[in-house]
Order: C-alpha cells, then sequence, then structure tokens
C-alpha cells in the first residue's frame, strides 16, 4: 500500500504498471482510460506493460445549481443516478433530461476530438483494464464500468492510484477486481494525492494518444 504523495499522473501510472505486472491477465487485454485525468496514467501503465491504450469518456452528472455535486454519471450507453440525492434535492425529470442530454454531447465532442476518427478498440472477449488518476464517489467509474461489460469482455479490472475505501467497495460490486495502491482514512479527495494535480488539457490527451499509438505500431514493426 503506498502512503506517500505520487509525484504526478505519469509516476502513479508507473506505479500502478508495478502492480499490475504481479497479476494476470489474458493475453488481449487493453488499457482503457478516462479522459482527461486517466489518461497520463493510463499512458505510463500502456507503455509499461505493452499493452494498446483507449479512451473511455465518462461524464459526471451535476446537481443543476451544484454542478460539483454528482448526482450520477454518464458513459457510452450507461447512465447511473443517485436516487435518493435526486429525491431528496426535488430535481426533476425534465432538469435530469437536460443535463444528461448537455453531457452526452459534451462526451460525443471529446471522443471524436480525442480519437482524431480513429475508431475505438473492439473489447469483445479482451480484458480490459480501466484506469483514472482516482476515485472519489465512483460515480463515473462505475458507469464505466457498467458499459465496458454491456460490450462482452472477458474480464473487467478498475486499476486506481488512489481512491475512498467506500468507492473502491462499490465497484468491487461491478468488476472483477479493483487494484488501488492507496486507500486513505479519511479521504480528503484525489488531488490530496498528488504534488502536482494541475488540469490534463485535451491537447495533452491527443498527444499522449497519439504517441502510444505510434509507440505501439513502431513495436509491431520491430517484431
Amino acid at each position: 500500500m503506498i502512503h506517500l504523495a505520487f509525484a504526478d499522473r505519469l509516476e502513479a501510472g508507473r506505479l500502478l504498471a508495478d502492480e499490475l505486472a504481479l497479476h494476470t491477465f489474458a493475453g488481449d487485454t487493453a488499457v482503457l482510460a478516462l479522459p482527461r485525468g486517466g489518461v497520463p496514467v493510463g499512458f505510463a501503465i500502456a507503455q509499461r506493460l505493452h499493452l494498446p491504450l483507449d479512451v473511455l469518456v465518462a461524464r459526471k452528472l451535476g446537481v443543476p445549481w451544484q454542478l460539483e455535486l454528482a448526482m450520477g454519471a454518464i458513459a457510452g450507453t450507461a447512465c447511473i443516478l443517485n436516487e435518493q440525492l435526486v429525491q431528496q434535492l426535488g430535481i426533476g425529470n425534465e432538469q435530469i433530461d437536460l443535463i444528461i442530454s448537455r453531457e452526452q454531447e459534451e462526451s460525443k465532442r471529446r471522443e471524436e476530438l480525442y480519437r482524431e476518427g480513429k475508431p475505438p478498440l473492439d473489447l469483445r472477449k479482451r480484458s480490459v483494464i480501466l484506469v483514472d488518476d482516482g476515485l472519489a464517489t465512483g460515480s463515473t467509474m462505475l458507469a464505466a464500468a457498467r458499459y465496458v461489460r454491456s460490450l462482452k469482455p472477458a474480464r473487467v479490472t478498475v486499476a486506481v492510484p488512489v481512491g475512498s475505501r467506500q468507492a473502491c467497495a462499490h465497484l468491487r460490486t461491478e468488476a472483477d477486481e479493483v487494484i488501488c495502491l492507496a486507500m486513505p482514512t479519511p479521504f480528503f479527495g484525489v488531488g490530496e494525492w498528488y504534488k502536482d494535480f494541475r488540469q490534463v488539457s485535451d491537447a495533452e490527451v491527443q498527444n499522449l494518444l497519439r504517441k502510444s499509438s505510434t509507440l505501439a505500431e513502431a513495436a509491431v514493426a520491430g517484431t
């Protein structure tokens, strides 16, 4: 278990890759990172373990008047809602539908931007390692895991450098395995466990995906 702050997301990814290397995965394994913060982590894992890297855009559904407060999340065709919170705050269906529609549009924009015309990986019968830079409530990762399940992979592993115990426990009901390097108690937020937690830009995501693709192509050509 890691007890010190990570220097940045790339270092966290390398440390997570070291842990993942101790686990057994099927030969046809892919890393699926949640943008934007999960992509540097996923990039480091993909490079160290010589695996293909792709992205899965998952979006938080924020409460209309307090967008930082999650009432659910979407990823692909999967949508989850915290029904108890929705009822407590009296959020109407029209408001929910509007927010879902807005986040679906943003997801589509990001998918097109990041992939640059390339199709998503075919995940059928593959082992999938779902990666983010951390789990707070775990709602976006939960939506991502449920969506990936619908694509019929052989196995789903959630891998994060840091997360709350509650979120990790919840994800274990959805994924075949959850690998988390640090589960601090009390948990004050993902950013507390990084010395450098600056926001990852769209351009950085694009550059890392291009670099990963180029390195993968070079490795194939050299075999």
